[in-house]
């Protein structure tokens, strides 16, 4: 019996008002009502289109290719799964920026960044993606909102973002992931004080 990803043989639902289609070229395209998505699928494995849901399958291979496929359908289904949920709902990524006079401003396809350098940054936002801020709570001055279809391209800017100022391990200061534990060091204890 062939090795089968449990999670990859289960099937995706196509939700109403979507529309999925599989071109020559080994390209799935996804289209919803909050955009469409295009991604190449990746070799040994194959896409089915049945009523409404998405069928994910592994090709026949020789037995020293079986793992590869098992995680490649696995892999695809995920892929596929985002897809859908992008186009229909969206993804988004929250940031908070902590440090006294750290600031975000967003500026149409822009985030301008006060963070504590001589100059502000001005952060580019790719092409379907949008941003909104927020005042923050607490410790935080500013919460920034990542939006858009594509989760792994939501989840790279917010990366990018982060970059940008890295929280600090003595104060916390900087930019970090909405509910990121960040482990904190002591500060420097005076002359005399037991290690």
């Amino acid at each position: 019996m062939a090795e089968v990803s449990r999670l990859g043989r289960k099937p995706v639902p196509i939700p109403a008002g979507v529309k999925v289609e599989l071109k020559e070229d080994g390209v799935i395209r996804v289209q919803g009502p909050k955009g469409i998505l295009e991604k190449k699928l990746p070799p040994l494995v194959r896409v089915k289109i049945d009523g409404n849901q998405i069928l994910v399958e592994q090709e026949a291979v020789q037995k020293k290719m079986k793992s590869k496929a098992k995680a490649f359908q696995g892999l695809v289904r995920a892929m596929i799964n985002n897809m859908v949920t992008g186009v229909t709902q969206g993804f988004s990524k929250s940031l908070d920026i902590i440090g006294l006079g750290y600031k975000a401003e967003v500026k149409g396809q822009e985030i301008v960044f006060a963070l504590g350098y001589s100059h502000p940054i001005v952060f580019k936002l790719p092409p379907g993606i949008t941003a909104k801020t927020e005042k923050g709570t607490g410790d935080v001055q500013v919460r920034v909102i990542i939006e858009g279809i594509d989760k792994e391209l939501v989840g790279q800017v917010a990366a990018n973002i982060r970059r940008l100022r890295p929280p600090e391990p003595y104060k916390g200061k900087g930019i970090r992931y909405a509910g990121e534990v960040i482990l904190r060091k002591a500060g420097k204890a005076g002359k005399g004080a037991k290690k």
